[in-house]
């Protein structure tokens, strides 16, 4: 089942969290948050998810009238479902310029109306991307762990989808973090592989405390959505040791 994250009367953002079933694939999470008659849907993910993600997604709207969808970055959960998210609707694709000629490896050739103008390619200062009344913004999270990283900052919810960093392994049900001591062994080893080092995540924890999110929700695992995990949340990115922290001549740090 869809979880409502926000809504309001013009405004709301959905989590479907429960669509990768059984042995799959590993768990994913996708967004949508639509406002006034415009919609977007954050990190659809590939095909093993288009048709139940298409049918989740046509209790909120027809596919007809999809805005955008936005990819905080290249990675096939992330965006491998592109060539039907381009076929099937009249969505323009949103992610950094730096995977805008790589994407498109994804589509194949003989689909029409499926060119360069069907992408909105973000700069690396990223940017807002107009919807409804207000704006999504692109929150720059470069080698977060892609080196064209995005995050989604929505302004009405203050909700900020931040992609694969928060991740956790986990088999429980959706529902915000709340004993944040137990749920950082389901976050540790995937940021300690996959995080670039922690400069980046210093750089983050800055940007974030600006934002002041009421709700941080990564693409696998579970939401942090009270004002003391969400502090100690970035309080434990701000000060994690990885990537090219811990790798030495024996490439075994990681573990």
């Amino acid at each position: 089942m869809p979880t409502e994250l926000f809504r309001n009367a013009s405004h709301a953002c959905i989590a479907f969290h429960d669509l990768v079933r059984g042995d799959d694939g590993v768990q994913a999470n996708q967004f949508l948050v639509i406002d006034g008659g415009q919609s977007a849907l954050i990190d659809p993910g590939g095909a093993l998810l288009y048709t139940p993600l298409s049918l989740a997604l046509s209790r909120y709207l027809p596919l007809r009238e999809l805005t955008y969808v936005l990819a905080s970055h290249q990675d096939p959960d992330i965006i491998g479902s592109v060539d039907r998210w381009l076929l099937y609707t009249p969505a323009t694709i949103v992610c950094s310029r730096l995977w805008g000629r790589f994407i498109p490896h994804g589509v194949p050739h003989y689909q029409k109306d499926t060119g360069a103008d069907r992408y909105l390619l973000l700069p690396d200062h990223g940017g807002d991307i107009p919807l409804g009344a207000t704006q999504i913004r692109a929150v720059p999270a470069h080698f977060l762990h892609s080196v064209g990283n995005f995050q989604f900052f929505d302004p009405v919810s203050r909700i900020l989808f931040s992609g694969d960093l928060g991740a956790s392994m986990t088999d429980v049900d959706y529902a915000p973090v709340r004993d944040f001591d137990a749920h950082v062994p389901t976050m540790a080893g995937f940021h300690r592989r996959y995080m670039a080092s922690n400069k980046v995540c210093r750089l983050w924890a800055r940007r974030a405390r600006a934002l002041a999110p009421a709700m941080i929700v990564p693409q696998h695992g579970l939401p942090f959505a009270d004002p003391v995990t969400i502090g100690r949340f970035i309080d434990w990115v701000e000060g994690l040791a990885c990537g090219i922290d811990l790798i030495d001549e024996h490439e075994s740090a990681f573990v």
